[in-house]
């Protein structure tokens, strides 16, 4: 492991996401195969770069002297989503089919939502992950306003 694919920028910040997992070796696999990440950190926590960004992945636990009510476990539910990881792809249609092939499971095909195309997938632990592709909105096109907005 080199030092410099550690998310430690020398200036500024980088961001990363930390996800509550039941089992790292599980998610590590995932995000290494279907996302093409490197290992950085195998355990404690692990830490996989995918692309520009990083996934930092740890079973969940109870409070912490830094966060002493705060107890972190992975998804109870798949129903109710309040934040999501949001991918973008240079080729969707290339990533859908590379993913599926290491057996990811997406929630529908790409849909082309006029601003871009995108489609949903699942994490083993249940987070959702949109992956999507700008086309329209780099053309001034963009998605119609939610129902009701």
């Amino acid at each position: 492991m080199s030092t410099d694919d550690l998310p430690a920028p020398e200036a500024g910040l980088v961001l990363t996401h930390f996800l509550t997992v039941s089992d790292v070796a599980r998610s590590r696999a995932f995000y290494t195969d279907v996302f093409g990440g490197q290992v950085v950190l195998a355990e404690n926590p692990c830490i996989v770069k995918i692309s520009n960004g990083w996934i930092i992945m740890n079973p969940g636990g109870g409070p912490t002297p830094d966060k002493p009510e705060t107890v972190l476990r992975p998804p109870e539910s798949t129903d109710v989503v309040s934040s999501f990881l949001n991918v973008r792809v240079a080729d969707i249609a290339a990533f859908y089919d590379h993913a599926r092939s290491k057996g990811a499971e997406f929630l529908t095909e790409p849909i082309d939502r006029k601003a871009e195309i995108r489609c949903y997938l699942r994490d083993p632990d249940g987070y959702l992950i949109e992956v999507g592709q700008a086309t329209g909105m780099l053309k001034g096109v963009y998605a119609d306003p939610p129902a009701g907005g």
